[in-house]
This record gives structure tokens, C-alpha cells and sequence, in this order.
């Protein structure tokens, strides 16, 4: 369930309270007393944020130096709330000129208390985007004689923007080249057997846009995810050629998507905010490509001796390329000295994290580097364990290469001035946690 707040609290480093606002009557007006002498007084505001204090709980942020206190008496939502917190300090700054601290609380009491109205009813978080609330709040809060940033201006169209829905785009937005870039980026993560066998694979990517576009314009994106190729052959009553689908799992978008349009077509439609935003997150299970395989081979010989073998096989495309390629291969802490023989890139070993560290620049794919090291190691009589072996670590990021497979298949503008636009997009896969035990 969401907040359902009974009260919120602004207190001074004293505990003293500069503002509070009560949306419910099921606490009493003193739970302030009982935040002020079982948290403040006691030393424990740095060790957990979130307090049961009786029948209720106390979620409490420190903002400069005012502590903003949600009140709760049933069981709410600790995420939600602290969105809350953070939402509404920056509705706050955006009020006040930059500054949230006790000195602007004071000074403008009456606009906070006007929106806190707004904001919240009956408990429950309603609209904190600025841009709306300036609409119809128009009050200027006194700003700081340190701040510079200059008083912004309403947006026109009260009306439609404060009804309907657009809010976090503003109109009359006018460039000389229309402009869209789509970035796919994921993150690739694996936990591999020594014997090749996968324990655990998953891919979480996120899809982020940055739109240069003027007036209003309408934007639908097209994937070749499985439910939504289904859906569409279905409205136009003919199989549609895309190729390899994927499974989309988990995915969450960002407030301009049209739901109800993706329930009923499974297309994601929207009007974009101006500038840079991530449009949605998704994560996927089953069908992942793996950029890498990892071939170790780590024999022991006696005592003070070990040698090392690894080879990495770059699994994607001959034309392909990955960058900034990093292998750390684990070596037992009494290691003494090394010896390398690698086949592409460089090698040494560091002693802080006891791993063997090699480097390289640029991986082409379909290529298979090796590396060769003898490693001499100190005898201990003290030392008397088995050596655990940690697993191999990779860092790498490979541009224009989808671990899921995910691409886009056509990204459309709709506008009513009909202007030309163009569209930029970019995949690219990095190394989430990439293990491959030895």
C-alpha cells in the first residue's frame, strides 16, 4: 500500500518544530515528543532511518539541517515514502531558489503549508511535479540572497497541463534539427561452473533516450519482444517476419508511457520529457548471449609452484569489438613471484586484491587469447587450508551487441507540424557481475 501518512513533521538539529501538517487523526499531536526523546535524545538518528515507537513508525530523512518526519500507524510503504521526502524537497527548492534548510522553512511557512495541501491528501502523495504545481500556485517563495537562479516563469495552458496530463513536458519547444537518440544498455551477468556448466545467468538492461523534438510530439517504439510481435500480428491479421524474439521479464517505464495503449496493443507509446530520460528497465532469464567464454586451467604443482592457463574466446561477431577488456584470474595470498606470457594485451600481477590482472585495450570477436603464467609461491608451515579458489572476474563493455538479443525494429514521430526527424541508436553491453569459478 502507499504512505497513508498521519502526520509530517519538520524539526531543527534541536527537535524543536518548525512546520507539521496532520492528514489523519489516528496518532496524537505529541508523536513529535516521542521521536524527540526515544530517537534524538538516545544518539540513534545514523543507524537506521525507519522507527516502531509503540503502535507507530517513524520514517525520518535529515535534509541540510532540518529532519522531515512521516508519521505512520499501519503498515505503509518505507520506499514510497522516502520518494516522497525526496520528491517534495525538490518541489520545495525548486520554490525557494535552490535552498531547503531552516532558515527557508521560516521564511516561507505560509507556502509550505499551502503546499502540503497540495501534495498529500488524506495521507496519501498526490502530484509533486513543479512544473504543474506552479500552474496554480503561483506564490513566489523568498529566496535566498545566495541564490542566482532565476525566477522561472509559468508554463501557458494552465488548464490542459494541469488536467491533462502532459506534465512533464512543457510546450512551445522549438528546434532547428529534430533529433532522437536511443541507447540500449545491459548488463550481462553470469556465474559459471568450472566445467562449463552456467549456475546463473541474467541480462538488466535499460532503455535511455535523449530527445531534441519540438512541439508535442507522439512517439512509438517497436521491439521485438514476443507478446508485443504476437499482438500486432493479430491486429493486422497476417504473421509478421521479425526474426528472433525475446521474453521480456520485470519491466517497469517511465511515467510518459501510455499504459492502457501498451495493456491493450502491447505497443509503448508516449510523448517524451525534453532532453535526457530513462524510458524503461527490463531483465531477461532465458536466451542470453553470452560475450565470453572462459577456458581456466589452474594445476597446483607441489607446494611453491602453480601454473595458470586461461584462455577467453570472444563469442560475437568477427566485426565486432569489445573495449576496455579486464580479466583478474586469483592467486593464493603467499604468492612470491610471477612469470607471463600472453598472446594479445598485458598482464601483471597485484598484490593488493592477489589476482593476476589482465588487460586488454581492444578484443576483436571471434578470437581466442591466451594466457600462460608460472607462479612461485611462498612455503608456510603455519599455513596448513586448502587454497579456496575465487572465482575468475571479467570487465568488459561491447558496443553495438545485445546480450538479450533486444532490438529495436522501428521507432516512429508523429507531429503535427510534420517535420522530418532523425533517429540515433546505440546498443551496447557491459559486465554486470561476470564469474567463472576455477
Amino acid at each position: 500500500m502507499p504512505v497513508a501518512a498521519s502526520a509530517v513533521y519538520f524539526l531543527n538539529l534541536r527537535g524543536d518544530v518548525l512546520i507539521n501538517r496532520l492528514y489523519r487523526d489516528d496518532v496524537g499531536g505529541n508523536m513529535v515528543d516521542a521521536f524527540r526523546t526515544h530517537i534524538m535524545q538516545t544518539k540513534e538518528l545514523g543507524t537506521c532511518p525507519v522507527k516502531q515507537i509503540g503502535g507507530c513508525s517513524f520514517f525520518y530523512m535529515r535534509i541540510s539541517n532540518v529532519y522531515i518526519v512521516i508519521v505512520v500507524s499501519t503498515n505503509a510503504n518505507v520506499a514510497c515514502a522516502f520518494k516522497f521526502v525526496v520528491e517534495a524537497v525538490a518541489l520545495f527548492k525548486s520554490y525557494f531558489g535552490g535552498a531547503f534548510d531552516e532558515d527557508a522553512i521560516r521564511n516561507n511557512f505560509v507556502l509550505i503549508y499551502e503546499l502540503l495541501d497540495e501534495i498529500m491528501d488524506f495521507g496519501y502523495p498526490q502530484n509533486l511535479s513543479p512544473e504543474i504545481l506552479k500552474l496554480y500556485i503561483t506564490q513566489e517563495g523568498v529566496r535566498s540572497p545566495f541564490s542566482s537562479k532565476a525566477a522561472e516563469r509559468p508554463v501557458p495552458n494552465a488548464t490542459l497541463q494541469v488536467t491533462g496530463a502532459v506534465g512533464w513536458r512543457r510546450e512551445g519547444l522549438a528546434y532547428k534539427k529534430n533529433e532522437v537518440f536511443l541507447d540500449i544498455v545491459e548488463s550481462v551477468n553470469l556465474l559459471m561452473s568450472s566445467k562449463g556448466v552456467v549456475l546463473r545467468c541474467d541480462v538488466t538492461g535499460k532503455i535511455l533516450m535523449k530527445c531534441f523534438l519540438s512541439g508535442m510530439p507522439d512517439l512509438k517504439l517497436g521491439l521485438n519482444d514476443k507478446i508485443g510481435l504476437e499482438k500486432e500480428s493479430q491486429l493486422k491479421s497476417r504473421p509478421t517476419k521479425s526474426g528472433k524474439t525475446i521474453e521480456l521479464d520485470d519491466v517497469t517505464f517511465h511515467q510518459c508511457v501510455n499504459l492502457t495503449r501498451f495493456n491493450s496493443e502491447k505497443t509503448v507509446s508516449f510523448v517524451p520529457p525534453d532532453g535526457e530520460f530513462e524510458l524503461m528497465k527490463y531483465r531477461i532469464t532465458e536466451g542470453v548471449n553470452l560475450p565470453f567464454k572462459v577456458l581456466p586451467t589452474i594445476k597446483e604443482l607441489g607446494r611453491t609452484r602453480m601454473e595458470v592457463n586461461v584462455k577467453v574466446k570472444s563469442v560475437f561477431g568477427a566485426k565486432m569489438f569489445a573495449l576496455g577488456v579486464v580479466i583478474k584470474i586469483p592467486v593464493p595470498k603467499q604468492t612470491a613471484k610471477t612469470s607471463f606470457t600472453v598472446t594479445s594485451g598485458r598482464a601483471k600481477y597485484n598484490a593488493a586484491i592477489d589476482c593476476l590482472v589482465w588487460k586488454i585495450r581492444k578484443f576483436p570477436g571471434q578470437t581466442e587469447p591466451t594466457l600462460s603464467a608460472e607462479v612461485e609461491l611462498i612455503s608456510t608451515m603455519t599455513e596448513k587450508k586448502s587454497w579456496t579458489r575465487p572465482p575468475i572476474q571479467m570487465e568488459f563493455q561491447v558496443p553495438m551487441f545485445t546480450a538479450s538479443g533486444l532490438r529495436v525494429r522501428f521507432l516512429k514521430v508523429w507531429e503535427k507540424s510534420g517535420y522530418n526527424t532523425v533517429e540515433w541508436v546505440r546498443y551496447i553491453t557491459k559486465a554486470g557481475s561476470y564469474e567463472i569459478r576455477c
